[in-house]
């Protein structure tokens, strides 16, 4: 069954991307950049998935190249490169993290594709983009955001995300 004929209880595999061998099961699923050179397996269980959210901090506004972005968290343990974890280019910096923690930023050095985030805050667990997931369905599922942060800094015509909590920064574990 291709892309364009998938039903609308089938994983969702849009025509975007140059690799189109993604795939999602039970118990995982692939991010793959745009042109293909690298691409992931994570888990998809509860358990793995640590939290869901859209950022409307300033680095996102610019990472993304939009208003926000949507990420997942998950336990390094949790990922498998499938391919191209050397062609993996990472920028490291502080300076407009309001934590004061040091983001790296883990790019294909091919296309560009943001993969995912490390925080040095948050050594074992990685923050991947939404974006690359190759089976869109899991956005609506497993991956759909609970949390919304960095609202203060949200553009004034985009409205919260219905039944997503809302935070103004970056919330502490007892508001989790």
């Amino acid at each position: 069954m291709s892309a364009t004929d998938t039903k609308p209880s089938d994983s969702f595999f849009p025509l975007a991307g140059l690799a189109q061998d993604g795939w999602s099961n039970d118990k995982e699923a692939t991010s793959t950049c745009l042109c293909g050179s690298v691409q992931l397996a994570f888990l998809t269980s509860a358990s793995s998935i640590l939290n869901t959210f859209i950022c409307h901090c300033a680095d996102c506004h610019k990472l993304s190249s939009s208003a926000f972005c949507t990420a997942f968290a998950v336990p390094s343990s949790s990922i498998r490169f499938i391919r191209g974890e050397s062609t993996l280019k990472s920028f490291s910096h502080h300076q407009t993290i309001a934590t004061g923690n040091t983001m790296s930023n883990n790019f294909c050095s091919t296309c560009g594709t943001l993969m995912y985030r490390v925080s040095s805050g948050l050594p074992d667990a990685l923050l991947l983009r939404l974006g690359p997931v190759d089976d869109f369905r899991l956005a609506e599922t497993k991956l759909k955001p609970v949390m919304e942060v960095y609202t203060e800094t949200r553009v004034e015509w985009l409205r919260p995300a219905v039944g997503v909590k809302q935070f103004e920064r970056v919330p502490g574990a007892e508001d989790l």
